[in-house]
């Protein structure tokens, strides 16, 4: 498929997505979701990927919603715009929900929708000088698609601050607060994306796919009996599994597991 407002190529096991508007500062519109929300629908039932990076070309990683778009959506009636929020909400949830890794590649700033994006993701790597704002309430809206992603990101007492101010805050702040899990200069960001991904690859598939599912079905439940019978499934599961034996084989055998090559 050609993309309108991306860039997507395959290397070996990993696919990059780039954000490809930089004069618009990848801000997004309704093109720009859809081509977004397909390519990761296409890259998560693609069994040749193994991870997925999400880029931006430009200065900026994501400026959030494009400025004439919003002019439209001014425009528009509740329905319309219930709509419309509908496919930025499709959108999060296919990155999120992939089953491939993906890991956000902040090259610049990083504004309301664009914060949507990165939270979405399984990991992110910034750049030391890259800003982080949740602007909406300037302009008399609030981040509510974005906001199961960025809270879980950020937690609650963060997006407490932030939400309310919009005030723009620092890569750093945004690792503190657990936004982000690395901040490197700009001249190691490759390198820094690099590493994650080899490490991502080199793991078994399938296990990388249960244990990112595990992650999102576990995480603030109560430890219960339910979840711990459930929990005891998944691992009976897993063990039994073909990448599960082979796994242990390999490691018995003192050899690489079959998957990596």
């Amino acid at each position: 498929m050609d993309y309108q407002t991306l860039n997507l190529r395959r290397n070996d096991r990993v696919a990059v997505v780039t954000l490809n508007r930089p004069d618009m500062r990848n801000a997004f519109n309704e093109i720009m979701i859809a081509e977004i929300t397909q390519a990761f629908r296409e890259l998560g039932a693609d069994a040749d990927v193994r991870a997925v990076v999400l880029a931006a070309n430009g200065v900026a990683f994501c400026a959030g919603a494009d400025l004439n778009w919003m002019k439209k959506m001014a425009g528009y009636t509740h329905d319309e715009n219930r709509a419309d929020a509908a496919q930025l909400a499709e959108m999060l949830r296919t990155i999120y929900t992939c089953p491939k890794p993906v890991v956000a590649k902040v090259q610049g700033d990083c504004y309301a929708g664009g914060m949507g994006l990165a939270a979405a993701c399984d990991i992110t790597v910034a750049i030391e000088t890259a800003n982080f704002c949740l602007s909406e309430v300037k302009l008399g809206l609030i981040p509510a698609t974005i906001s199961p992603y960025v809270i879980k990101a950020m937690g609650e007492n963060a997006a407490r601050r932030y939400f309310l101010t919009a005030e723009r805050f620092s890569a750093q702040e945004a690792r503190r607060i657990g936004f982000v899990h690395e901040v490197v200069a700009a001249e190691g960001l490759d390198a820094a994306v690099d590493g994650i991904v080899t490490a991502l690859v080199a793991n078994s598939p399938n296990a990388v796919r249960e244990a990112k599912r595990l992650v999102r079905d576990v995480a603030g439940r109560e430890v219960s009996e339910a979840l711990i019978a459930e929990t005891a499934e998944r691992i009976a599961e897993i063990r039994s599994s073909e990448e599960g034996k082979e796994g242990v084989r390999s490691f018995l055998e003192k050899r690489k597991p079959g998957w990596v090559g």
